[in-house]
């Protein structure tokens, strides 16, 4: 089995731990801004921890950041951070497994940006188990309660959350994997460890000076919280080192399409955990994702 597989279903699976604590955090205590920034804040400081005990343990020093590599880092850090308050705030809209849901549109539009960015291709095969899982999104869009034709129900407020958190989130893992391919440095762990440890730092500084700015309140919520949003940051950083690392090892589009594997785990949080009650139509789309993630596995 190829490394990046396992890889990206640890990540999917720390992920769906992560935004399980956050949607916690914002019905209780945070906005989606400051549910967003708890992530960055404590996961930070623990990357860059990592990432200097790695270079003192190897005797290694950090390899040459381009303007490129920059560039690449700051696009995918900042569309991370609007993809993840549209997230957090999708939860308030929707249960818990449709929000995840309605986030999986970045695959197909991972799919065409690293075309378009990085010349990345997708064969024949990978397209079909693309589109197949779109086509379940489409299911996925309409509320339980809502009546009219399906394509109205792309342009309610969870729909536009959700299908513009899969353009950031798109432009985001791309950047990743752009920023990591500028780096000179043979080993794909290390090259995933420096861009993660990079674009967070940016993150929690950009943000940090942000909400100081605008939303002071929220920076003393995100210190009072401080008991769950630990765990946020433990759970961010294994999962971003994961993502981070998929990436340096493969195609984005893939990596993003494989990590629909975190639907089945959603599910499973919204009914165990908050108690949400999962509809046919809901259940029958996430059906098709899983088919999707089958036949992408299949094809590569």
């Amino acid at each position: 089995m190829a490394l990046w597989i396992p890889v990206t279903l640890a990540a999917a699976t720390f992920q769906t731990a992560r935004f399980m604590l956050q949607k916690v955090l914002s019905s209780a205590r945070l906005s989606p801004a400051g549910a967003t920034f708890a992530r960055f804040a404590y996961s930070a400081p623990l990357i860059l921890i990592g990432l200097a005990a790695y270079l003192w343990a190897t005797d290694r020093g950090l390899p040459p950041l381009s303007g490129r590599f920059w560039l690449f880092a700051v696009i995918g850090g900042t569309a991370q951070i609007l993809a993840t308050i549209c997230v957090v705030a999708l939860f308030k809209q929707r249960n818990f497994a449709v929000g995840i849901t309605f986030k999986k549109t970045e695959v197909i539009q991972t799919a065409l940006v690293g075309l378009v960015v990085l010349g990345d291709r997708i064969s024949a095969g990978g397209w079909g188990a693309i589109l197949l899982g779109l086509t379940a999104v489409l299911v996925l869009s309409r509320a339980p309660d809502s009546t009219g034709p399906w394509w109205r129900h792309l342009t309610n407020r969870a729909a536009g959350l959700g299908l513009g958190s899969g353009v950031l989130f798109a432009f985001s893992a791309v950047g990743y994997r752009g920023a990591s391919l500028q780096l000179t440095d043979p080993d794909p762990v290390f090259r995933a460890g420096v861009t993660l440890a990079c674009v967070v730092s940016f993150q929690m500084l950009s943000m940090g000076l942000w909400m100081a700015w605008r939303d002071r309140a929220q920076l003393r919520a995100v210190w009072a919280a401080r008991r769950t949003a630990a765990f946020v940051g433990l759970t961010s950083m294994g999962g971003s080192f994961c993502w981070f690392l998929a990436f340096t090892l493969q195609n984005a589009a893939y990596v993003k399409a494989l990590g629909q594997v975190e639907l089945i785990l959603s599910l499973l949080a919204s009914v165990l955990v908050f108690r949400e009650r999962i509809t046919a139509r809901e259940i029958a789309g996430m059906a098709l994702l899983g088919l999707s993630i089958l036949a992408l596995v299949l094809t590569i």
